[in-house]
């Protein structure tokens, strides 16, 4: 048997252009000799659909899809087809694959795990399976599963969330071969664990394993792709693109014998991330119907990098950055965003916010002078705020905002003003690894795209004479794992006393998170790129009095 697998990038909704896609990749499975074509979990709809799935004329057109569109597909001497889907069965609905043969829809395998947390919250939606079932095809004894029903078996989990281990059950009725439909979100480090846990379970039960991941950005979401196919060896024989869409064969033979050349173990590294965030951006605007976007050049770190991230996922000639110094703006940082510009080759306007500036604090002292407090730094990023929207609407350009996430986690940030815009494309990413990401951006380039000056200056936010970001925060180096243990691994105050941080540090910073949640609900959206970021996937109360 010869089994296509398509690797797609659908879009959340859009039942015409994914079918579209399908049909044309099932054509392409036809003229390749394909006998089936499988696509990832929910490809009809894209993944996370979330709140469309409670609409019922939104189910009625699916399923009008699944047997008017698709099922006639693999008529005649047509490739079977088999695709994730939401289903109804019995009035129920499920996170189903269907099984479309001879222009009928065979058989619905309906998932039977599903997870509700992190960013996931499929219990809301769907109905968990009451059957495990094996299928036939071309004289295999094929498994189907979907994503979470392989994630739980209890010698590669030490701490199992479900009762059942779909895995093992099938396993038990002779599955010969498992195919796995998914969608998958990354973060940092989900590839190479998806790699030791489907591998270990090929090599412990003994079965080929086809894993099909869902590729493109949705919302916060960036889905790798990264398929897998293992033999029944534990080998790995086929590894898909990364952050890429894909169409490829597999013969059934290659499942059960040893590969021709050996795969060796993914590697991921700061180049991951970059390359999970220049499609997360690319797929944002294209899903929204933004061509170009436009951002703030400080002549700082972030927005250096934002900057340059943006112009190779859209284009430099798509990207437009704007330059807006005010009193206490250092030479130095115009000089640098100018020279960043110019090395990106993006489309750059100095608009100084010095004359609004002033008229602000004329409006707003009128009992005395400036008096250089909280209020008026933030002043000045509201005015930069809104000459960022101002070129947004009238260019129509989405506005991308520059904060990381250790600044969004401490609240060291403004409302409406650096905070303002659509989409925040380093919001997941800590100080630290902007740096990293500044210094892999130069090499991949292979010339000084950003400024040396920019990386090695002391970060500021340059809103009164020498300020630093220390000023009011502790070190990046210090403050990034206190956040990373607090948010990341859910530890409290005293348990990250005691892997070995100053106390005092540890209280002012849980403080600062605590305190400016009211801040990260009225942020923009955030790329998701580490295991827990700010948005759907971490959900805390703001008016609360839990204090640890």
């Amino acid at each position: 048997m010869r089994i296509a697998l398509a690797q797609i990038n659908p879009v959340v909704g859009d039942l015409k252009q994914n079918t579209a896609k399908l049909i044309r990749c099932c054509r392409k499975a036809l003229s390749g000799g394909a006998d089936l074509v499988v696509f990832p979990e929910l490809a009809v709809t894209g993944y996370p659909p979330q709140d469309l799935l409670l609409y019922n004329g939104f189910i009625l057109q699916v399923e009008q899809i699944i047997k008017e569109e698709l099922a006639p597909l693999t008529a005649g001497r047509a490739p079977s087809i088999l695709t994730g889907t939401p289903y109804r069965v019995e009035g129920e609905l499920y996170n189903a694959a269907v099984f479309l043969e001879n222009g009928t829809v065979k058989r619905v395998h309906r998932k039977t795990l599903l997870p509700n947390y992190d960013v996931f919250d499929e219990k809301r939606y769907f109905t968990r399976s009451p059957e495990l079932a094996v299928e036939m095809m071309n004289d295999l004894t094929v498994a189907v599963t979907i994503c979470e029903d392989i994630w739980n078996d209890r010698d590669f989990c030490p701490h199992p969330l479900y009762d059942l281990d779909p895995v093992e059950e099938l396993v038990r009725m002779n599955a010969a071969v498992m195919i796995n439909l998914s969608a998958s979100p990354y973060n940092q480090g989900k590839q190479s664990l998806r790699e030791k846990m489907v591998g270990h379970l090929a090599t412990k039960h003994g079965i080929a394993l086809i894993y099909l991941n869902q590729v493109g950005g949705n919302d916060e979401l960036i889905f790798d792709g990264t398929s897998l196919v293992y033999n029944n060896r534990g080998e790995l024989i086929y590894r898909a693109a990364s952050f890429a869409e894909e169409l490829f064969f597999i013969e059934s033979d290659a499942l059960f014998s040893r590969p021709k050349q050996q795969v060796s173990p993914i590697k991921e590294d700061i180049g991951t991330i970059y390359r999970a965030l220049c499609l997360g951006i690319k797929d944002y605007l294209a899903k929204t119907g933004f061509c170009s976007a436009v951002l703030g050049l400080s002549g700082g770190i972030d927005s250096a990098v934002t900057a340059a991230i943006a112009a190779d996922a859209l284009g430099a000639e798509n990207v437009v950055g704007l330059l807006m110094p005010s009193p206490y703006s250092s030479e130095h940082s115009v000089e640098d965003a100018r020279a960043l510009a110019e090395n990106l080759g993006i489309d750059y306007r100095i608009m100084p916010i010095e004359k609004p500036f002033l008229a602000f604090l004329e409006l707003f002292n009128q009992d005395g002078g400036p008096a250089q407090d909280l209020a008026e730094e933030n002043l000045q990023a509201r005015i930069r705020g809104n000459q960022i929207m101002f070129i947004s609407n009238r260019e129509g350009h989405l506005a991308l905002t520059t904060g990381n996430k250790s600044e969004l986690a401490a609240g060291y940030c403004t409302l409406y003003g650096d905070m303002a815009g659509g989409l925040a494309v380093l919001a997941d990413v800590p100080k630290v690894m902007v740096y990293e990401l500044a210094a892999y951006l130069n090499r991949l380039h292979g010339k000084e795209v950003i400024p040396q000056r920019t990386i090695s200056k002391a970060p500021s936010a340059e809103l009164r004479p020498d300020q630093k970001d220390e000023d009011s925060l502790p070190p990046y180096p210090e403050l990034d794992p206190i956040l990373n243990l607090y948010i990341e691994e859910n530890l409290s105050p005293a348990e990250i006393i005691a892997r070995g941080h100053r106390a005092e540090t540890v209280y002012q910073v849980t403080a600062l998170v605590d305190r400016t949640e009211y801040k990260r609900r009225q942020a923009a959206p955030g790329l998701r790129v580490t295991t827990r970021a700010f948005g759907s996937g971490r959900r805390m109360p703001i008016a609360r009095g839990y204090d640890y």
